[in-house]
């Protein structure tokens, strides 16, 4: 392909606007078709049946993986402007992404969540780059990755439990980074300048450089990214505008040696750092985009990354060994003062990091006969750090005499938490013929999970004090200070198998058919104050000790068909889940202390399709979307007071979800190439967590609240010349302000989050 046919490519689509992986691998096809003829535009239809991935552990046609994927080339992320998890739930039928703000974000795939932010809990759907899994549980930050120069991203739908492991609940994504080529020296540049709302600048830049080092066997692949975004919302306690301004910057190289045909290896060391000014959830009741804080809230993220992937070529199998080291630094600083309707000072710093080590080996066999194989162990090991320190301020302890604190925190306590799996897991596929094969995967392994509080906090009955102050006039008290002591937390630890089957038949050349069945689970969870009462109602509930697997059951029927030499193209997934020993928060009514437990069960069940259509020279039109039922359906009485749910409650997703993309690539004078595209991406309302106050049957939340349904236009045309692509886009054309996001919690004053404004902008793109 021509580099300017690639340019248009990567400028023309829509930025963060759903389409369907099938009109992703021929969108870069139809700029070529527009030059080259019919004859060329239906070899290049065939192309669609080519599409590889990797969901399997091994390189193989999407359209013989009896799995639900939706893929993005990195061609189609620079084309979109996609640089973190923003646009990708638009691109994946089933998928909703909740948005807290920056380094804030849980996907839900399927339906599979009981709300959208998941305290304390590990998420339900597996974020792996490369191979480490980035995933952590929802009160803590994960960093938004720069989505530049990778291969390609994979978002796989269901429980991946046998070849991902925990936390692929209800599916995993896919971060693939780009490797080197020893054989050519190439580079790319993107600049891509923004103004959001009435005048919030927004800049993004990234470059890419690969150098053969020596011809065939070793190379080197160098990356950086810079975004530099302001904000469009005030905060009216700090009394900054424009408050939520974002930077980020990162970057990796790999190199890349291949001694012999049979042997590789390659060293990536990768790094990024992000830090949002302040949080982008807003208090509606202040105005529009309006949020109060006393500070601002800080979800900071940096991550380095270090990596070494061994590779050998025997005859007939595959030997892959990929260690990983990392380290993740983060902030987590928020003001809690919502809790009591801004009465009194309340507020989290809670500097944390992790340390993780994740090593896999696996052995894949080659694929010229009828047996197919992957084998596999899997061993990971996070060490974590949690600095929590819970603090008034110095305005409130003037005003309400509150004395004795030795600094404006109340209490101040560090945890550390270990988390260690291992795993075998082995997968095999028998052909009994071309158009007949069947797939049995299993993992068995071991998960857990311990947490320790280290000497040398405090606790303070603060709290308690400013309460009486603050409502009761009773002022001016000291507080009493107790030393925290070391403790070592319960011991949580789950064993047990994962599995996965499948059957798949071609009844037709044109047509792929499926059956699967396939489990899913997550980590227990240890609660870091398990035992403990509550200072300020001693006959409120004891912290349990945490909570045990959840386990989950997928059943699923798929199509994958492509008529007309391609020109048409469709797949389809009918699933039904069982979702058994449900993980969910709780909150603790006295004090509001979070803790983990189980509850009975839920199911969730729907249709997902993905079509598209080459209707004429030029021409690519792709639907996508999702229908969705996920409902409570075993509760008991004790379940349903501890954790707020009731039976038939929903659970938190979208009943349908979808989007309509039309694109059309044109000739301009001067051997330019145009494009040109407009889509429409629609999410439905959905609630943000149970109903009922955790504590208190039959109350109803003042926190419940439904997210609202709201519909999204982006629009682009694109021109190439030579190896220079320039493109005009808006995002958000009617300026949707909708609510979608609802925070479930009182903690915060403001709990919404509101569809990013209409941004109007320009892209530059250059290759070589």
């Amino acid at each position: 392909m021509g580099s300017r046919t690639f340019a248009v490519a990567s400028m023309a689509a829509l930025l963060a606007m759903p389409v369907s992986v099938l009109a992703q691998a021929t969108a870069a096809v139809i700029e070529k078709q527009a030059r080259e003829g019919s004859e060329r535009e239906t070899a290049k239809a065939h192309e669609l049946d080519t599409v590889i991935v990797s969901a399997t552990r091994r390189s193989e046609p999407l359209k013989d993986v009896p799995l639900s994927v939706s893929v993005m080339s990195q061609e189609e992320l620079d084309a979109k402007g996609v640089v973190g998890y923003e646009g990708l739930a638009y691109e994946t039928p089933g998928v909703i992404l909740n948005r807290a703000s920056a380094n804030f974000n849980n996907f839900t795939a399927r339906g599979i969540a009981t709300n959208g932010y998941g305290a304390g809990l590990q998420s339900t759907v597996a974020i792996y780059i490369d191979e480490l899994p980035i995933s952590a549980n929802g009160n803590s930050t994960i960093l938004d990755p720069s989505l530049y120069d990778v291969e390609r991203v994979e978002f796989l739908r269901g429980p991946q439990g046998t070849l991902f492991g925990s936390g692929s609940l209800a599916g995993a994504l896919r971060i693939l980074t780009h490797a080197p080529d020893p054989n050519v020296f190439e580079g790319s540049a993107l600049v891509d300048l923004g103004v959001t709302g009435s005048g919030a600048l927004r800049q993004r830049y990234n470059a890419m450089l690969n150098i053969p080092l020596a011809e065939d066997t070793m190379a080197l692949r160098v990356v950086g990214f810079s975004r530099n975004e302001d904000g469009y919302i005030d905060n009216v306690g700090t009394g900054v505008k424009n408050a939520n301004s974002l930077k980020s910057w990162g970057g990796r190289a790999t190199l890349l040696w291949e001694p012999t045909d049979r042997l590789s290896a390659q060293m990536r060391l990768s790094r990024e750092e992000s830090t949002p000014e302040d949080s982008s959830l807003v208090n509606p009741d202040l105005g529009k985009d309006k949020r109060r804080s006393d500070r601002p809230d800080k979800f900071t993220g940096t991550m380095t990354n270090y990596n070494l992937t061994l590779g050998y070529q025997f005859d007939g199998v595959k030997l892959t060994s990929s260690s990983t080291w990392s380290d993740y630094k983060a902030l987590f600083n928020v003001d809690l003062a919502g809790t009591y309707n801004q009465a009194l000072a309340f507020a989290l710093d809670g500097p944390g990091e992790n340390r993780t080590f994740v090593q896999e080996v696996r052995l894949v066999s080659d694929t010229d006969g009828p047996l197919d194989w992957v084998l596999g162990g899997f061993h990971y090991k996070r060490d974590r750090d949690v600095f929590f320190g819970y603090r008034s301020n110095e305005q409130y302890l003037a005003q309400s005499g509150i004395t004795g604190l030795p600094d404006e925190y109340y209490l101040r306590y560090h945890t550390y938490d270990v988390t260690r799996e291992q795993a075998l897991f082995g997968q095999l596929t028998w052909h009994f013929s071309d158009d007949v094969w069947a797939t049995a995967g299993v993992r068995y392994g071991s998960i857990q999970a311990q947490g320790f509080t280290r000497e040398g906090g405090y606790s303070s009955d603060y709290l308690t004090l400013a309460y009486y102050c603050s409502f009761y006039g009773v002022c001016g008290l000291p507080v009493t200070i107790t030393p925290v002591e070391a403790a070592t937390g319960a011991k949580a630890r789950e064993t047990g198998p994962s599995y996965r089957v499948s059957a798949s038949w071609r009844p037709v050349p044109s047509i792929t058919t499926y059956a699967a069945v396939a489990t899913g689970f997550r980590a227990p969870v240890v609660n870091a104050r398990a035992g403990s009462a509550s200072t300020m109602d001693p006959d409120d509930l004891i912290i349990p000790y945490g909570a045990d697997s959840d386990k989950l059951t997928n059943y699923e029927l798929g199509l994958k068909g492509r008529w007309l030499d391609g020109r048409m193209a469709a797949n389809f997934a009918l699933y039904y889940i069982d979702w058994s020993d449900i993980q969910v928060q709780a909150n603790r009514v006295s004090d509001q202390v979070q803790f983990a437990t189980n509850i009975g069960g839920a199911y969730s069940r729907g249709l997902e399709f993905e079509l598209m259509a080459m209707p004429a020279m030029g021409w690519t039109l792709a639907l996508n979307g999702a229908f969705n039922q996920a409902r409570v359906d075993r509760l008991t009485p004790a379940e349903a007071a501890m954790s707020g749910a009731v039976k038939d409650a929903r659970l938190s997703g979208p009943k349908f979800s979808g989007s309509a993309t039309a694109n059309y690539s044109f000739d301009l004078p001067r051997n330019a190439q145009g494009n040109a595209s407009l889509a429409v991406a629609h999410v439905g309302a959905y609630p943000n967590a149970f109903p009922h106050v955790p504590g208190q049957p039959g109350v109803v939340s003042p926190t419940f609240d439904y997210t609202q349904a709201h519909t999204v236009v982006n629009a682009s045309v694109a021109a190439a010349f030579g190896t220079t692509t320039v493109g005009l886009y808006v995002e958000n054309l009617f300026d949707d302000r909708s609510v979608n996001y609802v925070h479930p919690e009182a903690f915060i004053d403001g709990r919404y989050g509101v569809v990013r404004p209409r941004t109007v902008g320009v892209r530059v793109g250059y290759t070589f």
